[in-house]
C-alpha cells in the first residue's frame, strides 16, 4: 500500500523594505539639474559657434550660378528623341545618361510641359 503524507511548509518572513538614508532636496534636484543641462548648453553653443562660422566663410566667396539651356518636353517627347535633337553627332544613350543625371529623372518618366536642363557640353 501507498502512503501519502501532508505537512505545513515552512515560510520564510519577507525582510520589512528598507528605505535609504540618501534624501533629495529641493537644492538637490536643482544642482543635479544645472549639472545635467551643462552638456546640452556645451553642445547648443558649438552648434551655433560652428554653423555661423560656415555661413560667415561662404561669404567671402563671388557666387557662381550655372546656366542651363532648357527644352519643354511636348506630347510624343521621349529621352531618345530630346536626345537626338539636342545632340545629333553624340550617341543618344550618353546624352540621355547626362540629361537624367542632370535632372534627376529615375525610370525616363516625363510629364508634358516639364522643363529638362540641357548639359552644358550639347548646348549650342
Amino acid at each position: 500500500m501507498s502512503s501519502i503524507s501532508f505537512s505545513t511548509a515552512t515560510v520564510i518572513p519577507a525582510r520589512p523594505a528598507t528605505r535609504s538614508r540618501l534624501r533629495l532636496t529641493a537644492r538637490g534636484r536643482g544642482v543635479l539639474l544645472a549639472v545635467a543641462s551643462v552638456p546640452l548648453a556645451f553642445g547648443i553653443a558649438f552648434a551655433a559657434i560652428s554653423g555661423g562660422s560656415a555661413l560667415a566663410s561662404g561669404a567671402d566667396e563671388a557666387a557662381t550660378t550655372a546656366v542651363f539651356q532648357t527644352v519643354t518636353v511636348m506630347p510624343g517627347d521621349t529621352l531618345w528623341s530630346i536626345a537626338s535633337t539636342v545632340a545629333p553627332t553624340a550617341d543618344p544613350r550618353e546624352v540621355i545618361g547626362e540629361i537624367s543625371r542632370l535632372n534627376m529623372l529615375r525610370g525616363g518618366e516625363l510629364q508634358i510641359g516639364q522643363e529638362l536642363a540641357i548639359p552644358a557640353q550639347y548646348t549650342d
